[in-house]
């Protein structure tokens, strides 16, 4: 396969700032999705998202396969929830979004990791992958509640999904407001998991490559490729010069 040029516009179908803006749509769905049918449009828009995903990140075989049966279970439950919705099927639902709020991340991953220069498209993926992973663990927190016999948030109770996709990026982050906070287990081990990811890959993967990344004409400007700036300049003192010594 012919991969495209480094150097794409940024809303060309080989980029990743389409997937930005599908991570951002299915965000302010997922802030309103609290009736049967948002949920659905939902997972949906999930679904779209994964597939524009792993097709820009040239997903291995294993992942394609591995998407595809969860495509496929997705749309099922989606149009059944059009219909019926217990609990089991929201947890049903939520758990499929956020395997494939997994998958996605480790497609990129592995494209990401196959590029020689840091460039644009290297910074969006990383942004992508750290987005993703937030939406991924909130999904799960729904998937969670859905399942548990106790509240998710204790007194709060389980809370709609985007009490905990701002839990989630809360914890992502290490803000920490402190005012949603898991009962108990399983979701106070997750809540750690989280704050750990979430510090070891902005600090390892995405501050590295935004302090080297810089754009085109600041880099032509200030220093050349592959290089945080400029070295020092030196003066080099011609010897046939005459000496100053009287």
């Amino acid at each position: 396969m012919i991969r495209p040029r480094r150097r794409t516009p940024i809303w060309s179908s080989y980029s990743y700032g389409p997937l930005m803006l599908l991570i951002a749509g299915t965000y302010v769905i997922g802030t309103v999705a609290n009736h049967r049918w948002t949920i659905s449009l939902l997972l949906f828009a999930q679904i779209g998202t994964v597939w524009y995903a792993l097709r820009i990140s040239h997903a291995h075989t294993s992942l394609r396969v591995l998407a595809a049966v969860i495509f496929l279970l997705s749309l099922i439950a989606g149009c059944w929830n059009l219909f019926d919705n217990p609990n089991t099927l929201l947890g049903l639902i939520f758990f499929a979004g956020s395997v494939l709020y997994v998958v996605a991340p480790v497609s990129i991953l592995g494209d990401l990791g196959r590029r020689r220069h840091v460039d644009r498209e290297l910074m969006l993926g990383a942004l992508a992958t750290y987005l993703m992973l937030g939406m991924a663990f909130a999904f799960s927190y729904r998937c969670v509640a859905a399942f548990q016999s106790s509240p998710f948030y204790g007194a709060q109770g389980d809370g709609t999904l985007a009490d905990s996709l701002f839990y989630s990026f809360v914890t992502l982050t290490t803000t920490g407001y402190g005012d949603l906070v898991p009962a108990g287990n399983p979701g106070r081990t997750m809540a750690v998991l989280e704050a750990l990811l979430g510090q070891l890959f902005l600090v390892t993967a995405v501050a590295k490559v935004v302090n080297v990344w810089s754009p085109k004409g600041w880099r032509d400007k200030f220093h050349s490729p592959g290089m945080a700036s400029e070295p020092p300049e030196t003066t080099n003192v011609s010897p046939n010069l005459p000496s100053t010594e009287e």
